[in-house]
Order: structure tokens, then C-alpha cells, then sequence
């Protein structure tokens, strides 16, 4: 079945400007699983009269240098109609790639490279070599190195000296916003309730592969069931499957770190203890880790006496699909299998109005630009935008807002609610926790909700807010 291509304009045009340059060009393009990496590139190579494309085998145990050129020498020939050679080493695959490569546009995807460097520690260095003496002396060629695990890109490729001004692009896929996301619900959108399209985005976020799984003749709720809690459902075991494929054997702490941020955010102490591990500058790796790979997002506080972000921070799960595993499919899985949660109702689940508050939070900080453009911010003004959290000293009271904006003349203070029904009570609470913050006399303060479900009438009639956010807001285009 031929995989569909949804959005990603804006990456298509500035790739398709290097089909267009008269010499090769070297790419990375990297992101979370799952986020289109692939396809993009795929929908580029239909552009170009040639397309070569070449995956590393996945992590498994004992797999071999003689695996991966094996796999590599078989993917090759069916592409170019070559019978397979038996390559000995990375320095003669790369060679036969380069014999290979036509006097036209061509371009060459080089897929989960980090797994294809298994084996070899000397991989990076030998293509290298291979583009500097070979490769790049192609007049229309575009390599891609595409992965998962963009630390090892980043260790390997970006800070090693030996490819500095050697990539002309670094591309990083996010996940999609939403208005691009509602095309998964086809031709008829529109009929679809901003609030049962939230439901769902809550769990599968703007990742490409879990929103081809809607099927938009069914309701949110029963999107999500047959999704999660049904056996062969894609993403019952979606999970296990991504912590395999990239993190092989750490797989273990990395599921413990997302384990303690599955109920809000906490500090590199707090979750060192809830692991029981020592602080580290390893506990610092694997945390940046699952960063770059679009678990978690370190959220960093403002100093109002400064007037800088702050040194303290705060991490939460970036990922909604991990958090809504980790919350209600992890402890189900028995029951899961043995088909006995059929007739389950998911509102009835525990703390479940909680967690979508915090799913939904996860919705609108990962469409943070559509906010902006909404709120009509000059972007080059702004000098703060995260959430903002403030400790108890004897100073300052504990204060913790959902997002905070604070540009060059005003602070935006954003408050964020998933219900059925939002009541006048958030005023006194906003109210509240713009009392405990001290801000500059020279900022003028806004305070904005953004909103899923019916507005007590009586909060607009308050005139309190600068701006009153309905999330069908996002799902319109620009």
C-alpha cells in the first residue's frame, strides 16, 4: 500500500532547491521514528530522475560489520538490476555506490545510518573520505543520511571535524501542526467536533504514522480503541518496538526516565531519585538522549531579577502516545490481550480528565508557532516562551503557569483547559498566579486561555482576558 504523503510544503520546497544546484549536495535529515523521515525524503527522489534508497538493519542481538554489508550489497542490486557483490568492507560499498551513481539528478538516501554503522567505529570517517574523494564530484547529486538516533548524527556528523562545511543542510522534522493534521480525517473534516479531533490528537500527537491509522468513519473513542487496546492494534505494542529499534540496550533506563514523567514534569533530581540513580553526567546524556529524540523537552524557567531564562529547569514528556502507553496501556497489556477490555469505557479510566489536561497542554506547546501567529506576536520580539515554573523561597511564593510569553513590551500569561466546560472560576485562579510572579513595571501584562469545550459566557462579559483561544483557532490554515 503506497504510504500517504501529507503536508511538509515548506521542507519539499527548500529540498527541491538542491535538485536544481549544478553539484552534490550532503543533507541530514533527522527526527523522532515515525515523523516522516523517510517518506519525505521518498516524495524528493520521485522528483529526480534517479532515487537510490538503502536501510541499516535494525538492532538485534550479535548483528555484524558482514550483516550490514550484506543487507546493503542486496538492497543495492535489486535498485540498480545488479547481480549483489560480496563487499568486504565500508570503504569498497561506498566505492560500488559511487561507480553506480548516473550523469543525471540522482538522489541517495542512506536510511537509519546509525544502525548501518554498527559494527564499524569507523564508519562515519570512511564515508568521509568516500564524499571527498568520490562522492561529491557528482555534478547532480543529493545524499541524505537520514536517523533516528540524532545523537549519534550529531556526535558523528555535526561537531566531527571532518565534515565541517560539508553539509548543506541540516534538517530536523517536528511533528505536524494542526491544521495540517485534520487531512487524515479525509474530505469531510469539517464535520468532525474540534473536541473529538483533540480526543485523538491527545494521544497520537502530529506524528504522520499514527495519524494514518485513523479511520474517519469512527468516533475518537472508538479511534482509540482499535489503536491501543486491541491486541493487533498498531499501537499496543508500538512502544517496546520504538525503544528496540533505537536504544537497544539502555532501552531499560530510558523506559524508567519516561516512567517518572509520566504523571507531570520534575526536576534532573526529582527524577534521579524517583529512579533511584545517582546525579550524573551520564543521567545528563541519557537525558538529552531522549530529547533528541523527541521523548521529553527540557523546559527552562525565567529570572524576572535578571531578566534571562533561568539555570533551573524542569523536563516533561514531549511525546503524548509515550505518556498515554505509559498511563493506561502498559498496565493493561494482560488484560489487553486476553480481549477483556471490549466494552471498556476510557472516560472511566483513572485520573483520565488529568492526563488529557496534560496531553492537551503537549497539543498547543508543540504548535507554540501557531499560537504566535494567533496572538499576532512579532516572533523577532520575543525573548521567553516555555512554561514557567517558580519555587517557593522566602521571597516568592510556588507559581506554576502553563505558558508564558514574554516579548520585548508585553507578557502573554497563557492558561490552558480541556473540559466540557471552562467556568468563571479560571479568573481568580490566572488572577492568582499573576499576583505571585514579579513582573517589570515596563511590561504590560495579557493574560490569554486557550480552550477546548463551551466558555461560561460570563468570563468574555468579565473582559479579563486580552485573548479568549478556541482551539479550532489551530486547525485553520494559514
Amino acid at each position: 500500500m503506497k504510504t500517504r504523503f501529507v503536508g511538509r510544503d515548506s521542507e519539499i520546497k527548500e529540498l527541491s532547491g538542491f535538485l536544481r544546484a549544478e553539484k552534490s549536495s550532503l543533507l541530514l535529515c533527522r527526527g523522532r521514528r515515525r515523523i516522516g523521515k523517510s517518506t519525505l525524503i521518498q516524495q524528493l527522489g520521485s522528483k529526480a530522475n534517479h532515487f537510490i534508497e538503502i536501510q541499516g538493519l535494525p538492532p538485534r542481538e550479535n548483528i555484524t560489520l558482514k550483516d550490514q554489508l550484506e543487507s546493503f550489497s542486496q538492497q543495492f542490486s535489486r535498485q540498480i538490476d545488479f547481480p549483489a557483490l560480496k563487499l568486504e568492507n565500508w570503504e569498497q560499498a561506498f566505492s560500488v555506490l559511487n561507480k553506480a551513481i548516473p550523469n543525471a539528478s540522482t538522489v541517495v538516501l542512506l536510511d537509519e545510518v546509525s544502525w548501518m554503522a554498527k559494527g564499524d567505529k569507523d564508519f562515519a570517517g570512511k564515508l568521509k573520505i568516500a564524499w571527498d574523494t568520490e562522492l561529491k564530484h557528482h555534478n547532480k547529486l543529493i545524499l541524505v543520511l537520514c536517523g533516528s538516533v540524532s545523537s549519534w548524527l550529531e556526535e558523528n556528523i555535526l561537531n566531527s571535524t571532518g565534515f565541517v562545511g560539508r553539509v548543506s543542510l541540516d534538517l530536523k522534522l517536528e511533528e505536524l501542526d494542526l491544521a495540517t493534521c485534520v487531512q487524515f480525517w479525509g474530505k469531510n473534516h469539517s464535520s468532525i467536533s474540534t473536541m473529538e479531533k483533540l480526543k485523538l490528537l491527545s494521544v497520537t500527537g502530529g506524528v504522520p504514522r499514527y495519524l494514518e491509522e485513523i479511520r474517519p468513519d469512527l468516533s475518537a473513542e472508538q479511534n482509540i480503541f482499535q489503536m491501543c487496546f486491541k491486541r493487533e492494534g498498531f499501537m499496543f505494542s508500538e512502544f517496546e518496538h520504538i525503544f528496540a529499534s533505537i536504544f537497544s540496550k539502555r532501552a531499560v533506563i530510558y523506559k524508567k526516565i519516561l516512567g517518572s514523567l509520566a504523571g507531570g514534569t520534575k526536576t534532573i533530581e526529582e527524577i534521579c531519585q524517583h529512579i533511584g540513580i545517582e546525579k550524573s553526567g551520564t543521567m545528563t546524556r541519557y537525558l538529552s538522549d531522549l530529547s533528541e529524540a523527541g521523548f521529553i523537552q527540557k523546559d527552562v524557567s525565567f529570572n524576572f531579577k535578571t531578566y534571562k531564562p533561568s539555570k533551573f529547569s524542569r523536563y516533561r514528556l514531549a511525546d503524548n502516545y509515550t505518556r498515554f502507553y505509559l498511563r493506561y496501556i502498559q498496565e493493561r497489556k494482560q488484560l489487553i490481550e486476553s480481549s477483556l477490555l471490549k466494552d471498556a469505557n476510557l472516560e472511566s479510566f483513572i485520573e483520565w480528565d488529568i492526563i488529557m489536561g496534560l496531553q492537551f497542554e503537549n497539543l498547543v506547546l508543540n504548535n507554540l508557532k501557531k499560537l504566535i501567529e494567533i496572538l499576532a506576536i512579532n516572533p523577532g520580539s520575543i525573548q521567553f516562551a516555555s512554561p514557567y515554573f517558580q519555587s517557593k523561597t522566602k521571597t516568592q511564593k510556588s507559581c506554576q503557569i502553563d505558558l508564558l510569553i514574554i516579548s520585548r513590551h508585553s507578557i502573554y500569561l497563557c492558561e490552558m483547559k480541556f473540559r466540557k466546560k471552562v467556568t468563571k472560576k479560571v479568573i481568580p485562579e490566572v488572577i492568582e498566579k499573576s499576583g505571585k510572579l514579579r513582573i517589570p513595571k515596563h511590561l504590560s501584562v495579557r493574560p490569554v486561555i486557550i480552550y477546548s469545550g463551551d466558555i461560561d459566557p460570563a468570563i468574555e462579559t468579565e473582559d479579563y482576558f486580552f485573548r479568549i483561544i478556541h482551539m479550532e483557532e489551530f486547525f485553520r490554515s494559514a
